[in-house]
């Protein structure tokens, strides 16, 4: 088994161990936690699938061989996928924290943080 293969397996059973986290777990913090997880585990996902091409920035200074250029060409990183990634990273950031504000309230309300105390009592 090669090292990106065993790379994407780890990756890939951090992304399910998050979500049987926030299947099975009834503390709101804990399920706030495991969608951490899960998120964390895509973004690497994605950085991985994104390095295949390469490993090299696509950054070029001014002192670079234009003939050289040709044959560096194909190691070369491809940048789209990691300003999706630094993107959904902001964006995992400010939900997470979006959601700890939440779950600060509503700890005033019941310290356990158990979802079923939050559910309505009156279902028709």
């Amino acid at each position: 088994m090669t090292a990106i293969r065993l790379l994407e397996l780890l990756i890939l059973l951090a992304a399910l161990a998050g979500f049987a986290g926030l299947l099975l777990r009834r503390n709101l913090f804990l399920k706030v936690l495991a969608m951490d997880v899960t998120g964390s585990a895509v973004v690497a996902l994605f950085v991985l699938f994104a390095a295949r091409s390469g490993l090299r920035s696509p950054i070029l200074s001014r002192l670079a061989d234009p003939a050289a250029l040709g044959q560096a060409g194909g190691d070369l990183a491809d940048p789209i996928p990691q300003a999706v990634i630094l993107t959904a990273i902001v964006i995992g950031l400010s939900i997470q924290a979006l959601l700890l504000v939440v779950i600060t309230q509503l700890a005033r309300i019941d310290p356990s943080l158990d979802a079923s105390s939050f559910e309505p009592s009156d279902r028709p």
